[in-house]
């Protein structure tokens, strides 16, 4: 019933397009300090905290997340200039897509992957609260971004992306 209400409901559009902005705005600033800054974004302190501290489990002091662990040891600390860039640029588009409510469905998406991230590393700060609100406009899918650019924008993909008639959109296997 809940869901029903977030994804159809035209007062349900209009909550989640202020709760939208809200996230949006926070993702927006994020990305805007780091890319603006005094000094240039530099995740490596990050990378090496988030490893050398990694979350543990509070009776065994077994690692939470070792995949995670492993893969900032592995591949994100090595890469640390290529997140350089995904990461404030990550958040800034993000937030520019949830605020004007383009592509709003896979900007929420990002931005709890990144919410998701952070906390795996062991950082609290604002991400569960983002990982909420974030999660209530996924749910909404299209409604969230209803009073935005989605209302022009999903249904010119959809017609897009539609197969032509009389073709199929993917060829039978043999």
């Amino acid at each position: 019933m809940m869901n029903k209400w977030l994804r159809e409901n035209v007062f349900a559009a209009g909550f989640l397009t202020i709760l939208r902005l809200y996230v949006g705005w926070e993702w927006l600033t994020a990305g805007w300090h780091k890319l603006t800054g005094a000094k240039p974004f530099d995740a490596t302190g990050f990378l090496k905290n988030a490893i050398a501290k990694p979350v543990l489990e509070s009776g065994t002091q077994e690692l939470v997340y070792p995949n995670f662990t492993g893969f900032l040891e592995k591949f994100a600390l090595p890469n640390v200039k290529l997140f350089n860039f995904l990461v404030p640029w990550g958040e800034l588009l993000v937030g520019l897509g949830l605020i004007l409510g383009c592509l709003t469905t896979a900007a929420i998406f990002f931005g709890l992957l990144m919410n998701f991230m952070y906390m795996f590393a062991g950082t609290v700060s604002s991400n569960p609260w983002l990982t909420l609100l974030g999660s209530i406009i996924l749910v909404a899918g299209f409604n969230a971004g209803k009073f935005g650019l989605d209302y022009y924008v999903i249904p010119f993909l959809r017609k897009l992306l539609k197969p032509k008639k009389g073709k199929e959109a993917l060829p039978h296997a043999v």
